[in-house]
């Protein structure tokens, strides 16, 4: 029997990093990952199980602090980086000069333009390297980037709001039936866990509770990745975000035209073509639109859509976790490529 890959989990404090050790520990390809805190985080308990009860048992999941010679000693191969973008900005590339594969589910790696990377404010010690590092970088959608992702070292885990535009949208795109100049409008909601852990006067129990806001209207972090990955203008793209008194899940509604009349049976054909063998895409047959609790607690991001009377205009309704497929899952998935495992594998 080959030996079993070795992982590290920096940041597994985080509810990303939470859900990615849950997955990782019982991968049947992997040796027990290492968990680490960084060096900021010296008032964290010693293992997982004391932040989240859940991973009781089987010693607690015990935390270390990060260290280059930790991670040689353990042998590790592949580092996951479920940190603050300015901290994978910072560590990734002496990651990869050190010969470690990288899986980063931050944004400091994902976006290509500058105009778009300008909203993370990054301030690079050696910018040229950093520019090369980017250029390297693949960004982490298996469904649209699978050959790539396989000979990568550095993957950039897509942000959760653009995992569920991009899939919905890239069929219909790719096809040539949508109606640009009309313009795309995506009205997205997020549970709370997408926030991040840390609390905020937004985040508190009395302001999300039986409630429901719009927020980073025209401003947010995931509007590039849209744009860059579906080769959309600026112009072409409404994007608001809305928080929901949830704890997780992702709903996007978008809303287009098409530049030709068609019917139910051939936009259905559009997107179960597009992503035939696709295992964690599903298409919901109209009227049936997907729910998040249909998609919640699993790698699935699912895709319904309702055409109007004239045949030209759509309604599309995408679903994920944005812990799963919008963070560890697709982060899983995506480590399951590179070395060639099927995509279900720690998944199911």
């Amino acid at each position: 029997m080959s030996a079993k890959l070795k992982t590290a989990v920096l940041g597994a404090t985080g509810y990303s990093g939470f859900e990615l050790t849950r997955i990782l520990t019982r991968h049947p390809r992997l040796a027990k990952p290492l968990l680490l805190r960084r060096s900021a985080e010296n008032d964290v308990p010693g293992c997982m199980a004391e932040i989240f009860p859940a991973l009781s048992g089987n010693g607690g999941y015990p935390l270390t602090s990060f260290s280059w010679a930790e991670l040689k000693r353990e042998g590790v191969e592949l580092l996951f980086f479920a940190t603050p973008h300015e901290v994978s900005r910072s560590l990734v590339p002496e990651a990869v000069a050190r010969g470690l594969r990288v899986i980063d589910l931050s944004g400091a790696w994902r976006l290509q333009k500058e105009q778009h990377r300008s909203i993370y404010q990054f301030e690079d010690e050696d910018a040229i390297s950093a520019a090369e590092l980017t250029q390297k970088a693949v960004y982490g959608l298996p469904e649209l980037n699978g050959d790539r992702i396989r000979q990568a070292s550095i993957i950039a885990n897509p942000g959760c709001f653009a995992t569920s535009v991009i899939l919905a949208l890239v069929p219909v795109l790719k096809a040539g039936i949508v109606d640009q100049q009309r313009g795309i409008v995506s009205d997205s909601k997020s549970g709370v866990s997408g926030a991040g852990k840390e609390p905020t006067a937004r985040t508190h129990f009395v302001s999300v509770a039986d409630n429901l806001s719009a927020y980073s209207v025209f401003n947010h972090r995931h509007v590039g990745e849209i744009l860059e990955q579906l080769e959309l203008d600026a112009s072409t793209l409404m994007f608001t975000p809305h928080l929901l008194p949830i704890p997780r899940g992702i709903l996007s509604t978008i809303y287009l035209h098409l530049n030709r009349g068609m019917t139910e049976a051939e936009l259905e054909a559009c997107f179960r073509n597009f992503y035939s063998g696709r295992l964690w895409v599903r298409i919901f047959r109209s009227p049936q639109l997907p729910q998040i609790q249909f998609s919640l607690n699993t790698n699935h991001c699912d895709i319904g859509f309702c055409l109007a009377d004239d045949g030209r205009r759509v309604v599309l309704v995408s679903c994920i976790d944005n812990l799963l497929k919008g963070a560890a899952g697709q982060a899983v998935q995506n480590m399951n490529l590179m070395y060639g495992w099927g995509e279900e594998e720690g998944l199911r």
